[in-house]
């Protein structure tokens, strides 16, 4: 993995849970998937936040960290030997442009330029277009059935990236995983948390 997409790819985890806009959330479950079987989880050998040679990224480790203590807390167990769960995870991110209407003032400041509306009303100033760019980042934590090979639940986040979301990877990256975590209906069998609403 290069400098640069190791870069990107922690700012994409961090801008996730900036303050600035909470990251949207959208999550999918295979209608044939029967959580009640499953009771075990463990990660993919490769994850698709690892290094190109295999190894283990920065925001890999966090991760694995953060979604281990989530499933954990739903009372799945971890077992890299027979797991009935494999977890992955995938993280890009994209430059985008965002146009806004913004309003302008109006010519003379209300009152044109003898002032003859002062007091009575105001005049129309329109509306300028204002373009920025900015980086979008997108985070998928895939759940796996390990039996079948089967996709059978999907949590993504998206959000926008800022400058300066480097800054306590680690934290970021446990706040994102929660955030997607809240939207997994389904407990193991030893769970200390509470049911889905």
């Amino acid at each position: 993995m290069t400098r640069l997409r190791l870069i990107a790819l922690l700012a994409g985890i961090g801008i996730l849970s900036s303050c600035e806009s909470t990251p949207r959330i959208h999550t999918a479950t295979d209608p044939g998937a029967d959580f009640r079987h499953y009771r075990t989880f463990a990660f993919e050998s490769r994850l698709g936040t690892d290094r190109e040679d295999g190894t283990a990224s920065i925001v890999s480790t966090h991760l694995k960290k953060a979604t281990r203590i989530e499933m954990e807390y739903r009372g799945y167990i971890y077992d890299e030997t027979a797991p009935d769960l494999r977890v992955n995870f995938y993280l890009h991110t994209k430059k985008k442009v965002q146009s806004v209407a913004v309003p302008v003032a109006p010519i003379g400041y209300g009152y044109g330029y003898y002032g003859y509306r002062r007091g009575y009303y105001d005049a129309w100033g329109g509306y300028d277009t204002q373009v920025t760019e900015y980086t979008e980042g997108t985070l998928h934590l895939d759940l796996i059935e390990a039996k079948r090979n089967q996709l059978v639940w999907e949590g993504v986040a998206v959000g926008h990236i800022r400058p300066n979301d480097l800054e306590q990877i680690d934290q970021r990256v446990t706040i994102v995983v929660d955030d997607i975590f809240e939207k997994f209906p389904f407990r193991g069998p030893g769970s200390l948390a509470p049911s889905h609403p």
